[in-house]
């Protein structure tokens, strides 16, 4: 059994990881709860994030943090137009269609950014980018909790949004009941757009505070999404407090299992909790029974 020497930062380390993971599954959440349906290419515009960042500070000389001004609005106007321009029009009212759409998307992205960009590994040189905090004795990477502070000041943003705002609360009367929403003189479509573009806008800001510690690559998407996935189910559909619980709870499960079990291992915690919750409460922590 590690002492606390060991498994005190262990369990840092994983609580910041997990809030990063949690801001990716906070826009993948949202666009489930509006939309109803499993956005397959939200990997794919994490990984255009993740480039637009690393150019911006490559050619521009912006600094990751900077481009908080920058990347998310652009995010946001992305997807507002895919799903307006794209993926409405192409789905034709059904949702199985909208899971092909996003899924060619996805296959679209990745290839045209391999065919751009090759498969070379890129990251970005901050002076900030090896310095580290002192937490009660454990040492956490700077980046990681900066990290950790964006992801909750996101999801509360979030929840402050929806809750106190008319766009807010148009989102969430779409979500509960559409037929409804279009009888009161609400638009649908355009709600459905804002819904997708704020998604696709979060996982900008989850760019941002992710690159000074990680890289890029047109593959990069893929192990993020399916963490995301499980998040959103652990913490319950459609719940921004629960996505960013879940984020938390299955990264320090992963840098404990990693921490007992190796680094190649450290991931079966992750699939032994969605199969658990499945199990046993398929709504998730903060989700409503149907």
């Amino acid at each position: 059994m590690p002492d606390m020497t060991i498994l005190w930062p262990a369990i840092l380390n994983g609580v910041t990881t997990g809030a990063l993971y949690a801001l990716i599954a906070l826009g993948l959440t949202l666009i489930y709860g509006v939309l109803h349906i499993i956005n397959f290419a939200h990997g794919a515009l994490l990984m255009v994030g993740l480039y637009a960042v690393y150019f911006l500070w490559r050619f521009l000389g912006l600094d990751p943090y900077v481009s908080l001004l920058i990347v998310p609005p652009a995010m946001f106007a992305l997807g507002y137009a895919l799903q307006r321009g794209l993926i409405t029009r192409a789905a034709h009212g059904r949702d199985e269609n909208i899971l092909l759409v996003t899924l060619g998307l996805s296959i679209i992205l990745e290839n045209l950014a391999l065919m751009a960009f090759s498969s070379d590994t890129r990251t970005v040189d901050t002076a900030y980018g090896f310095s580290t905090l002192d937490v009660l004795g454990a040492f956490v990477p700077l980046p990681k909790v900066v990290a950790f502070g964006g992801a909750v000041a996101t999801a509360l943003a979030l929840w402050v949004f929806m809750a106190r705002t008319d766009l807010g609360r148009a989102i969430r009367a779409v979500a509960k009941e559409r037929k409804g929403a279009q009888l009161v003189g609400i638009d649908v479509n355009h709600v459905y757009a804002m819904s997708f573009g704020i998604g696709v806008g979060v996982l900008g800001i989850a760019a941002c505070l992710l690159m000074p510690s990680y890289y890029v690559t047109p593959t990069v998407g893929h192990g993020f999404v399916l963490i995301a996935f499980t998040i959103v189910v652990l913490g319950g559909m459609g719940s921004f407090v629960g996505a960013l619980i879940g984020g938390i709870i299955i990264g320090v499960v992963e840098a404990l299992g990693g921490l007992f079990l190796g680094e190649s291992l450290g991931q079966i915690g992750i699939f032994v909790i969605f199969i658990l919750i499945l199990l046993l409460r398929p709504q998730g922590l903060l989700g409503r029974a149907q």
